[in-house]
């Protein structure tokens, strides 16, 4: 039984395992026909006349079991099982993927319309619900002279692979000002390779030694189910890729774009656009499926495990096994995705991606996905494009990779930086391709184009009434001198406010004609305009230039304030009471950003005038530096020291001398 399940991982692991494919490039809008595999709506309306994929491959993996450091794998004695960090559960899940895309074309047919054909090989394995443990002790050499049990419980694995060849139609649904709608499909011919699958119900295997090694039982329970297709056991020059193994599939998707300055865009050039997509809907069918189901509830003894010449041979000749010859269908991994992507600021990109299988992972000879969110920082222009992908997938978690293309060639990762820094990353993926770009110039779908005036070669009656340089058979307003651009019509002023209506940005509302014929902003709807304003969030009066006026019952609450800051004895710290004060005076002052203040400082007569001079000036400072500190801008303080040169009561009583013992503010005017 050992032996069974090693043997099963070990088919399943020898294929690429399956998750996402390019991660972070496909987001580019000069993915060209690498986009369609993700929403077959992105081609339509795109920066390309053709685009011709050479050679382009995706490998992926993710796992919750092993974690390693990349450059350990460069070692010639590093052992994977024994070596690397395990994180063993109960439920230990490994998904991997491998995405060849051969010779493929995408191409516009129409304006609004756009083909591609795509041929790809892919291989998907995944592995879920295997126990940890159990997979740790399949790896140690087997001790006949021990005990032991094995609790696999309920585990699922699926291996598959097969060639495709898609065709893509994508076209403009809408195309209205601001709002841009586009939607596609692809149906795909799927050829399939190689099949297999297992899946365990309630299995465990108890060993019991007793000391006489052909006599020790091996008791089981459960059941396994273990199948796939005859062309899984060849190696790939034997594969005769039969035709009877085959299916049909198909993605379909869809793209909104935001266009607000719509009447200056060209092809894809957005400020928001959404995607939302369904891929690999389907599923092959194989007709020279094997299945072979066995009832382990057995004990055998360890002769007759060592007797069978193979692990099928001691499964047919020990247990109860129903075997099943006939067609299987493997299902596609159906999976969703939404895409966000943000024109952050002319060549820069910011998206965010979310990928959700739409598979149940529990079920039997069917292909899952890996449920990724990734965020994805780029820069793109035509010839170049650097990206970030920031990505969280199923298993291997957080990951952060980089990637890049130049002109016909693109590589990437969205792990490789993780990798690299990481000692225990769970997860790995790179792609790379070649492709030819054939690009096409500036110009928007349906973007209207200047109608050339026609030279009419005048009859012997024909004139020019209005001397504005056409003849009268071809000018719309012949009495009336006008723009040749307009068919010699004058330019009108819908909203009477000096600027014509082909230079108004605004045309249906009055506004400056130094601003284009746009009304000013008055965001804070004090009167003043946000160009005047030097307060333009808050509301003030005409006089003080859009600041509220600060009247002289707050100067006299300021000063309340300041006459109770207490400093240390003979210093300019402040006593720890005193900070709710100066907490006070700084809300006060952000209420009136414009006002100007001056901090003043002053002493008693006790001690030396020349010293009191310096206390009384080191504390003005220390007032202002604190409103600084919290915000108020430098620019709107000042602070001077008088030391005892300002009493405003006798210095001959304690009292009068704590009075004199001050910080003033005063309004600046």
């Amino acid at each position: 039984m050992k032996k069974l399940l090693t043997g099963i991982l070990v088919l399943l692991c020898s294929l690429d395992i399956s998750a996402q494919s390019y991660l972070g490039y496909y987001h580019d809008n000069y993915a060209g026909v690498q986009s369609v595999l993700f929403n077959p709506a992105s081609i339509a309306d795109s920066n390309f006349r053709a685009d011709i994929n050479l050679f382009s491959a995706s490998i992926t993996g993710t796992n919750d079991y092993y974690g390693i450091n990349v450059f350990d794998l460069f070692k010639s004695n590093y052992n994977l099982e024994t070596q690397a960090k395990q994180f063993r559960s109960d439920s230990n899940n490994f998904i991997l993927n491998a995405d060849l895309m051969g010779p493929s074309v995408m191409f516009n047919i129409k304006p609004k319309h756009s083909l591609a054909l795509v041929t790809r090989a892919r291989a998907v394995v995944n592995i879920h619900d295997i126990n940890g443990e159990v997979f740790n002790q399949l790896t140690d050499d087997f001790n006949s002279n021990q005990d032991f049990n094995l609790d696999a419980g309920n585990f699922n694995m699926t291996g598959n692979s097969w060639g495709e060849f898609g065709l893509s139609y994508a076209g403009v649904f809408m195309n209205k000002g601001k709002h841009f709608l586009k939607g596609g499909f692809t149906l795909k011919y799927l050829q399939g390779i190689a099949n297999t699958y297992s899946q365990g119900n309630n299995v465990t295997v108890n060993y019991d030694y007793n000391g006489v090694p052909p006599l020790n039982t091996i008791a089981t329970t459960g059941t396994l189910i273990y199948g796939g297709n005859s062309d899984f056991s060849k190696s790939f020059n034997e594969l005769d890729f039969d035709s009877k193994s085959s299916g049909i599939g198909g993605d379909i998707g869809f793209v909104y774009e935001y266009r607000p300055d719509f009447k200056n865009f060209t092809a894809n050039e957005y400020k928001l656009r959404l995607g939302l997509s369904v891929t690999d809907i389907g599923s092959i069918m194989y007709d020279d499926n094997v299945q072979k189901t066995y009832d382990l509830n057995q004990t055998v003894t360890e002769a007759q495990y060592e007797g069978a010449d193979s692990m099928g041979e001691f499964l047919d000749n020990n247990y109860t096994v129903t075997e099943a010859k006939d067609s299987k269908k493997v299902t596609l991994p159906t999976a969703l995705h939404a895409n966000l992507d943000w024109n952050l600021y002319r060549k820069f990109y910011v998206n965010v991606n979310g990928d959700l299988n739409l598979i149940d992972k529990k079920k039997l000879n069917a292909s899952a996905f890996a449920n990724t969110v990734s965020v994805t920082p780029r820069y793109e222009t035509k010839f170049f494009g650097f990206y970030l992908p920031l990505n969280y997938m199923d298993y291997r978690g957080f990951q952060a990779g980089v990637g890049f293309r130049a002109g016909p060639l693109f590589v990437g990762s969205g792990s490789v930086i993780t990798n690299l820094i990481s000692d225990e990353s769970k997860g790995f993926d790179i792609h790379a391709g070649l492709k030819i770009p054939i690009y096409k110039g500036a110009g928007k779908i349906d973007k209207p184009k200047e109608v050339p005036v026609t030279p009419v070669t005048p009859k012997v009656a024909d004139k020019d009434s209005d001397k504005d340089g056409l003849m009268d058979s071809v000018d719309k307003c012949p009495n009336q001198a006008g723009a040749r651009e307009n068919n010699g019509c004058p330019w009108g002023d819908s909203d009477n406010d000096g600027v014509l209506d082909n230079l108004d940005k605004c045309p249906a509302v009055p506004g400056a004609k130094d601003n284009e014929g746009c009304p000013y902003k008055d965001s804070d709807g004090d009167g003043v305009f946000d160009k005047d304003d030097r307060c333009p969030t808050v509301k003030g009066t005409i006089s003080n230039f859009g600041c509220p006026e600060i009247g002289e019952d707050v100067v006299r609450k300021l000063n309340d304030y300041a006459k109770t800051i207490l400093f240390d004895v003979n210093k300019s710290t402040f006593q720890q009471r005193t900070y709710p004060v100066l907490q006070a005076m700084v809300v006060i002052l952000k209420e009136y950003p414009a006002a100007k203040f001056s901090i003043e400082g002053h002493t008693d007569s006790d001690g030396a005038a020349d010293i009191n001079l310096k206390l009384s000036e080191s504390r003005a400072v220390a007032v202002m530096s604190y409103l600084v500190e919290k915000g108020i801008d430098a620019s709107r303080l000042s602070s001077k020291g008088y030391g005892e040169a300002k009493p405003i009561s006798t210095n001959k009583t304690k009292v009068g001398k704590a009075l004199n013992r001050r910080v003033e503010v005063k309004l600046v005017k």
